[in-house]
C-alpha cells in the first residue's frame, strides 16, 4: 500500500541515486514507488528494504549491519537484506524488498539522460523464492508433534513450514486461544495502550492454510516414547516420527488462605490478562504480590489504568540478584513517582474479600490481587516420559533431549552454553522463540547448535530497559552514564569476564553487544573446547 506522499521524505531512488553516495556499511532512508524505502550498501551491492521492523514497529535505518543482515534496535529481530525474511525471532514476517539494478552508463540505456553514472535504481517489489520441499529421506520425520502453544511451540511449527516441510504437523496447546504475544499480557494490553486484536501471533486461516493442524485445549497426559505417540485427556492419540516438547512454564501459587478468592489473579495465559483486565475495570485498589519483572510490569500497567496500587516483595532491593542495587534502587523511585507503594522485605500471610494481610499484621486494603513471584518450569510431562531432568529438562547443542527424536526448547529447556560451559535454562521469550526455531532446523537434520545470546526487555511506564546475555551469577555490576538521564550500560562480571549488559536509551550499543558476545561464544565450545564456526563480518 503505498504512502501518503507527504509522509515520503529523502530521495527518489526509482530516479537513481550514486552508489558513491552511500557509504560501504551505510544506510540511506528515501522512497520509490510510494512507499519508503530503506537503501544498504555492502561493498559493490545495494540492497532496498522496508524501513519498519514488522515485530513492533521499530525504525530500522537505527539498527545494526552484520554481513547481508540487518538487525532491529529494539528487540534485536534480523531480516535478510537479500530477502527480507525474518531470519530470527522476534520478527516472524519479512520485510519487503525491492529489486535494486545498478547502471554504469545511464545515458545510454536510462532516461533521464542526466541521471549519475553509477547510480542504482529501485525497481518494482519481488517476492523471494521458497524454498524447495524438504527431500525425504531415512531419516526424514513423516510426523512432528509439538506439545505446547506457546512461543517455542509456535515458533517452531512456524519455521518448520518456512523449511518446506511438508510431512503432517500437530501442534497441542493446553490453552484455549490462539498462540499470543505474551510480553503484551503484561504490557500493552494490560494497560490499555494496546487493543485485544494485538494478543495473536496469528489468525486461525493462518495454520489452516500452512496446514498446520493446531488442536486448542489439548492436553497430553502421557508420553510414549518407545511407541512414539502422545494420548490426550480425551482418549485420542497422536503418534509422531518427531517430538517437541514446548510446555513452558507455570506460575509458582501461593499457599496462603484467600489465595483462591476470585479476585485473586496470576498472569500467564491471555485469558488470565483478560480476566484482570476486566476485574481492573470495576476495582480501585490492587495488590502485586511478588516484584518480580512480572509483578513490576503488571504494577506499572495497573497505574496506567489509574487503580491504587501497593507490591508486597520479600527482597529489601527490586531486581538486585539480576540487575545491581542501583537499577533496583532506580526502579522503586521510578514507580514510587508513579504513585505506587511498597511493602518490601514483608510477605502475604493470607487474603480476604477486602485485603491483604502482611505478617507483620498490616492489611493492605485491595480489591483486585495480582500474584506475581516466579514460575517453575512444566516438566512433569517429561519426567513422566523418562527424560533426563536437571532442574528443566536436559538437551545437548542442537536441543534434542536424552531421548533421540525427542527435543525440547523453551522455558524447559536446560542447554549448555558455549560462553560459560554451564547449563543454562533462560526464562524469555524470544530466547524460547529462537530455540524453537533451531529445534524445528534439527528435526530436519540441519544439525545447528542453539548458540544464541540471551536476550529481554522490559517496559515500565516510559522506562525501557533491554538486557543482552546472562548472568545467573556476577561478583561485579560496572554503570556507564546515568540512570537518570535514561541512558545508560551495566555490565555484568564474573571473575573479571563479561557475562551480561544491560541497556537504558543506548540500542545500537545492546546490539553490538549481542554481536561481540555472539563472536566470544564462536570462540569457545561447550565447557571451553574450541568451536569452528564462521565470525560474522
Amino acid at each position: 500500500m503505498a504512502a501518503d506522499p507527504k509522509e515520503l521524505s529523502g530521495p527518489n531512488f526509482a530516479e537513481g541515486v550514486e552508489l558513491s553516495a552511500i557509504p560501504d556499511g551505510g544506510m540511506l532512508l528515501g522512497h520509490a514507488l510510494g512507499e519508503p524505502v530503506l537503501l544498504v550498501r555492502r561493498g559493490h551491492e545495494a540492497f532496498a528494504i522496508g524501513t519498519i521492523c514488522t515485530h513492533y514497529g521499530a525504525p530500522l535505518a537505527d539498527g545494526l549491519l552484520v554481513g547481508d543482515t540487518i538487525r532491529c534496535p529494539w528487540h534485536h529481530a534480523c531480516f535478510s537484506l537479500r530477502t527480507g525474511e525474518a531470519l530470527r525471532a522476534p520478527a516472524l514476517d519479512p520485510v519487503a524488498c525491492w529489486r535494486v539494478e545498478q547502471v554504469r552508463d545511464v545515458a545510454r540505456q536510462f532516461t533521464p539522460t542526466d541521471a549519475p553514472v553509477g547510480a542504482v535504481f529501485v525497481r518494482e517489489k519481488f517476492e523471494p523464492a521458497l524454498p524447495p520441499p524438504a527431500a525425504p529421506g531415512p531419516d526424514m520425520p513423516n510426523s512432528v508433534v509439538i506439545v505446547g502453544g506457546g512461543a517455542a511451540g509456535n515458533a517452531a511449527a512456524e519455521m518448520l513450514r518456512r523449511e518446506a516441510y511438508g510431512g503432517q504437523l500437530t501442534m497441542l496447546s493446553a490453552v484455549g486461544a490462539l498462540p499470543c504475544d505474551r510480553p503484551n499480557l503484561s504490557k500493552g494490553f494490560l494497560a490499555g495502550t494496546a487493543s485485544d486484536t494485538s494478543n495473536p501471533l496469528r489468525s486461525a486461516d493462518f495454520y489452516e492454510q500452512h496446514k498446520i493442524d493446531l488442536k486448542l485445549n489439548a492436553h497430553v497426559v502421557v508420553i510414549d516414547t518407545a511407541g512414539r505417540n502422545v494420548q490426550l485427556a480425551d482418549g485420542s492419540r497422536h503418534d509422531y516420527d518427531a517430538l517437541l516438547l514446548a510446555t513452558g512454564a507455570e506460575p509458582v501459587r501461593l499457599n496462603l488462605p484467600g489465595s483462591d478468592l476470585p479476585h485473586v489473579h496470576y498472569l500467564r495465559t491471555q485469558a488470565d490478562s483478560e480476566a484482570i483486565v476486566a476485574k481492573a475495570l470495576t476495582s480501585h485498589r490492587a495488590v502485586v504480590i511478588g516484584a518480580s519483572f512480572i509483578g513490576l510490569e503488571v504494577a506499572a500497567s495497573l497505574r496506567a489504568r489509574g487503580l491504587d496500587v501497593q507490591v508486597v516483595g520479600r527482597e529489601t532491593v527490586l531486581m538486585e540478584k539480576v540487575l545491581g542495587p542501583e537499577v533496583g534502587a532506580f526502579l522503586r523511585k521510578l514507580h514510587e513517582d508513579h504513585g505506587v507503594i511498597f511493602h518490601l522485605g514483608m510477605t502475604a500471610t493470607a487474603i480476604d474479600d477486602q485485603a491483604v494481610t502482611l505478617k507483620g499484621g498490616e492489611r493492605l486494603p485491595a480489591d483486585l490481587v495480582v500474584i506475581g513471584v516466579g514460575v517453575k518450569p512444566a516438566i512433569s510431562l517429561a519426567e513422566q516420559a523418562g527424560l533426563a531432568i536437571d532442574r528443566g529438562v536436559t538437551v545437548d547443542e542442537y536441543l534434542e533431549t536424552s531421548i533421540p527424536g525427542v527435543f525440547a526448547a523453551g522455558d524447559i529447556a536446560r542447554w549448555p552454553d558455549r560462553l560459560t560451559g554451564e547449563a543454562i535454562r533462560v526464562e524469555h521469550w524470544v530466547v524460547a522463540e529462537r530455540a524453537g526455531q533451531t529445534a524445528a532446523r534439527n528435526i530436519l537434520g540441519r544439525r545447528e547448535r542453539f548458540n544464541d545470546v540471551p536476550f529481554f526487555w522490559t517496559e515500565q511506564y516510559d522506562f525501557s530497559l533491554a538486557y543482552v546475555g546472562h548472568a545467573e551469577r556476577w561478583d561485579e555490576a560496572e554503570m556507564v552514564g546515568s540512570l537518570e538521564a535514561r541512558e545508560c550500560t551495566v555490565t555484568y562480571r564474573q571473575g573479571g569476564q563479561d557475562l551480561a549488559k544491560a541497556f537504558v536509551g543506548r540500542d545500537l550499543e545492546g546490539l553490538r553487544a549481542e554481536l561481540a558476545f555472539e563472536q566470544t561464544k564462536r570462540s569457545l565450545g561447550p565447557a571451553g573446547a574450541p568451536a569452528s564456526t564462521q565470525p560474522s563480518r
